[in-house]
């Protein structure tokens, strides 16, 4: 799609004032300023030569617009930067996720043990594109089509841990129930469910289920997420405890690690649950 076709509101994301990383974009706008007119061109000139409007030229020189990859390459090739501004393409690929995102990921590039239960929904790292935009396009109050394509973008960026080297150990537990709601419809669904076993087949990840007809479940109150360190911290999450906030305190830490170890004992064995998952599959 070319970059007329997808609009202004297509050619990046706004930036969040309270976001620290809106020093960053800013100093981005600055230097695309500075070799625009050494260039002797104005803001509409540039926009017109790159195929973007003048409208989003100067949102990205005020730093108030994170552009996109193709958007920094069109700008240093047309102003003759040398690769200086198409540089910035990994700082506002950082940038254009949602903070809380960013603190994610970050905290899954250090860990060594990811333990986690999910109750709605298939888990996020799990999920494939088309599911993850279909869970997105029915939140309500709807999300406007930037918003979706920015979470969708952060939540496919974040799978990347899965070829970290070295890999970190990841544990998930998903309810049955999560298997079997067609949420987007009985195709977009069997594609999530050859995801499950395509992931559920590499050695340093394990996929359990939590049959329904379990008649004793330790993770009633909600979900967990739990990630563990090199260094012997940890920072864990659940919906049911803490208020639902994070925590590294040792003491709370052990509290969710236990009840993570109950679920995963409660839960089919990981080779008796991918034969779960093919048989839903079947049924899907």
């Amino acid at each position: 799609m070319s970059a007329d076709s997808e609009g202004v509101d297509g050619a990046g994301w706004d930036v969040e004032p309270e976001d620290e990383i809106a020093s960053v974009v800013e100093a981005l706008g600055h230097q695309q300023k500075r070799w625009r007119e050494a260039a002797g061109l104005s803001a509409a000139e540039l926009g017109e030569a790159i195929g973007y409007g003048e409208d989003q030229v100067r949102k990205v020189e005020r730093g108030a617009r994170i552009p996109r990859p193709e958007y920094l390459d069109a700008v240093d090739r047309v102003l003759g930067a040398n690769g200086f501004i198409s540089a910035m393409k990994e700082e506002m690929a950082k940038a254009r996720y949602p903070k809380k995102v960013r603190e994610l990921a970050k905290l899954e590039e250090r860990a060594v043990e990811v333990c986690l239960y999910s109750t709605q929904s298939i888990h996020g790292l799990l999920q494939t594109k088309e599911h993850a935009r279909a869970l997105f396009e029915m939140r309500r109050p709807a999300y406007a089509t930037d918003e979706v394509e920015r979470a969708l973008a952060a939540r496919m960026a974040r799978q990347s841990i899965f070829r970290r080297t070295p890999a970190p150990e990841l544990s998930f537990v998903q309810e049955e129930g999560t298997l079997r709601r067609p949420l987007g419809g009985t195709m977009v669904m069997r594609r999530q469910l050859e995801r499950l076993l395509e992931v559920g087949q590499l050695r340093h990840v394990e996929i359990q289920v939590m049959p329904l007809d379990c008649k004793e479940h330790a993770g009633i109150d909600g979900g967990i997420e739990l990630l563990k360190f090199m260094d012997g911290t940890a920072v864990g999450r659940s919906e049911g405890a803490f208020n639902g906030r994070p925590v590294s305190e040792p003491k709370q830490v052990r509290i969710l690690e236990l009840r993570y170890g109950i679920i995963r004992a409660q839960a089919l064995p990981p080779q008796d649950s991918l034969a779960f998952i093919e048989r839903v599959l079947g049924e899907t």
